[in-house]
């Protein structure tokens, strides 16, 4: 009975330990969004301007539910509230796993949260200043005559808080891939020798993860390609090259 308790503490205490953590991400986000409610309509028209600087003349964006004007700009700062949050989340995600890593695995993971952080808001921060103007620009150049573009607010906030995500996400290739080198699951080489394959899955994954225009799939799959390039390069350099007495014993 002992026995079983003294085992069953350890899990207890991750738990708690596990919970504590949670409940400190939750904190940090809710004081970022209180801090910024108050300025909810003004970052949402940050975010819209892209948009609105290319609606014709006369035109706005509309809102078509009745809650939709209030909410909405909610929801946005609630997203940015969890962005700015981002490197408190992940600090604590790190704490948490920290002591069950060796020291050679913590000197390897705390500069990849840094560079996670740095390149997801290099992704967003490409999607906000060279696919927006580009994008938008596209789709209001094309509407038939007689139609009037007016986009609701709440599905423009669903569009780009999706292509924020996508670019977000694709910029971490990098990490990813020194992440698969270091594990030892693949070598440089390896990923190398599959460029051509890459190029096909980065165009297929363009056309999924962005609006169907070829603009739009153009500029997240050639920026992925060449991620996919420098966390090859940074590979290489990270990885240790072998000694000549341990490639005779392979031998």
């Amino acid at each position: 009975m002992t026995e079983s308790v003294k085992q069953a503490s350890p899990l207890i205490e991750h738990l708690i330990e596990l919970r504590n953590r949670l409940l400190y991400c939750l904190g940090a986000v809710t004081i970022v969004f209180l801090g910024l409610v108050a300025f909810a309509n003004d970052i949402y028209g940050f975010v819209a301007e892209p948009l609105l600087a290319l609606l014709p003349e006369g035109t706005s964006m509309i809102a078509t539910e009745v809650a939709t004007p209030f909410l909405t700009p909610f929801k946005l700062t609630f997203f940015v509230s969890l962005v700015i949050a981002l490197p408190y989340l992940l600090y604590q995600i790190w704490s948490f796993l920290a002591p069950g890593l060796y020291e050679n695995e913590k000197s390897l993971i705390a500069p990849l949260i840094g560079s996670s952080v740095l390149l997801f808001y290099a992704g967003i921060t490409f999607a906000y200043l060279i696919v927006f103007p580009l994008v938008f620009g596209f789709f209001t150049s094309i509407a038939p005559e007689g139609v009037t573009v007016m986009t609701d607010i709440s599905s423009y906030l669903d569009f780009v808080t999706k292509l924020f995500l996508a670019f977000g996400i694709v910029f971490e290739i990098p990490v990813a891939i020194i992440l698969l080198i270091r594990s030892g699951a693949v070598t440089p080489e390896s990923l190398a020798e599959k460029r051509a394959y890459v190029i096909v899955g980065c165009f297929i994954l363009g056309m999924l993860l962005t609006p169907p225009d070829v603009i739009s799939q153009l500029l997240l799959a050639i920026p992925m390609y060449l991620l996919y390039e420098c966390g090859i390069i940074i590979g290489k350099r990270i990885t240790p090259k072998k000694k000549p007495d341990e490639d005779e014993d392979q031998e």
